[in-house]
């Protein structure tokens, strides 16, 4: 039976079986474990958890006064630990590098819960909330670097890691419209939870190299109300079940699987179709080269009646006109890689100049900052790496 301590009581061999307070707060990647460290004691109470459940038929009781008095002592003897929480941003590259390493680890979740699903065992969508804040606390550090980091995947790890991006830009979306504290975590674990549906699709369908048939695209397109029941099964939050339900409505009607238009698509569901889709353009897939992401946002702009205009318009400004990995065209007839965002103007990010269009060659790599006060160089607009035989950007940023 779970009973309610204050985190100070908290001590090794206790089974914790629920944090309290704010989820943004929570520093672990799941909710409910064995405390076999003191750091994460440690890390549970720097994080300002006043409060957290424990499992005394799974762990230790607060009763034993011995091992109480031990850990408080070890508590007071050992240096504090460093949390993702409270450390100071770091640079563009040091961002990346941390966005890099939780998603490696990460997918593995992603992955168990899909796994879960295809062999039918109960799933428990609260498991998920700590794995969406350790998400939300690097959107809030550098969106730029976990967008941009998500958006890199392999055709094994595609669906686990296209939940991943989907939720990063959910919460960047949802920080740009302002939602509150519980807003803001249906639109975390909704994008997150958005494609669990693929879990019970054949597997010789999802990972087709070539293109789908009629027959294949019509048993693709179960997948959200697949993914909806299980979910509504599971108990989840209606908005989350929507989100997986109606991420493929379109505003003008022509969407699935309920045709919903206009209004009748929650806005929750409308930011989970902007979002699926940016990602799935602008990711590597085994039957077609990913989007530059700038070029990516000048499609999806033109494609009349799929999308919410304003709320696109939203989208664009939460990752910037030129994402981190665009190939754009300057004023000085030279084409650069976007490497950061500007700090104040969508315009004016951090490039790197490492081509010449006048003689169609390689030049040294030269990193211009566009908001610099002396910079008189500016973008003149988006170019496909396709048309200039570029076959990986990557290395410029990553």
């Amino acid at each position: 039976m779970a009973i309610k301590i204050s985190s100070s009581e908290l001590r090794i061999g206790m089974y914790m079986h629920k944090l309290g307070g704010s989820w943004l707060k929570h520093p672990f990647l799941r909710s409910s474990f064995l405390l076999e460290d003191n750091n994460d004691i440690k890390r549970i109470i720097k994080a300002g958890i006043k409060e957290v459940w424990i499992d005394e038929s799974k762990g230790l009781s607060r009763e034993l006064k011995q091992i109480e008095e031990t850990q408080e002592a070890d508590l007071i003897e050992e240096p504090p630990v460093e949390i993702i929480n409270e450390e100071a941003v770091g640079s563009m590259e040091e961002e990346i590098d941390r966005a890099r390493k939780f998603c490696n680890a990460a997918k593995e979740q992603v992955k168990e819960m899909f796994d879960e699903v295809r062999l039918g065992k109960a799933i428990d969508s609260e498991v998920t909330i700590p794995l969406v804040g350790e998400i939300e606390m690097l959107v809030q550090r550098n969106a730029s670097a976990i967008l941009s980091v998500a958006r890199l995947k392999t055709h094994d790890d595609y669906t686990y890691m296209h939940s991943i991006a989907v939720c990063a830009l959910m919460l960047s979306l949802a920080h740009q419209l302002d939602f509150d504290e519980e807003q803001t975590q249906l639109a975390g674990v909704g994008g997150l939870m958005h494609d669990l549906g693929k879990a019970l699709m054949p597997t010789e369908i999802l990972s087709k190299p070539g293109k789908l048939t009629d027959a294949e695209f019509v048993t693709v397109r179960r997948h959200p109300q697949a993914g909806a029941t299980v979910l509504q099964e599971n108990g989840a939050a209606p908005e989350v079940i929507d989100i997986a339900l109606h991420h493929h409505e379109k505003v003008n009607g022509s969407g699935y699987p309920d045709g919903l238009a206009g209004d009748d698509i929650s806005l929750l569901a409308r930011m989970g179709a902007i979002c699926d889709v940016y990602d799935a353009v602008t990711s590597e897939r085994p039957y077609k080269k990913a989007w530059d992401p700038s070029y990516a946002i000048q499609a999806m702009a033109k494609w009349e009646g799929h999308f919410d205009k304003k709320l696109f318009a939203v989208f664009v400004k939460s990752i910037g006109i030129y994402p981190v990995g665009s190939l754009v065209r300057l004023s000085t007839k030279r084409l650069a890689v976007v490497v950061e965002p500007g700090a104040d103007s969508l315009l004016k990010p951090k490039v790197k100049v490492f081509f010449s269009i006048s003689a169609k060659a390689a030049i040294e790599v030269q990193i211009i900052d566009l908001a610099s006060p002396s910079c008189k160089v500016t973008i003149e607009g988006p170019e496909n790496p396709e048309k200039w035989g570029f076959k990986s950007l990557e290395h410029f940023w990553l």
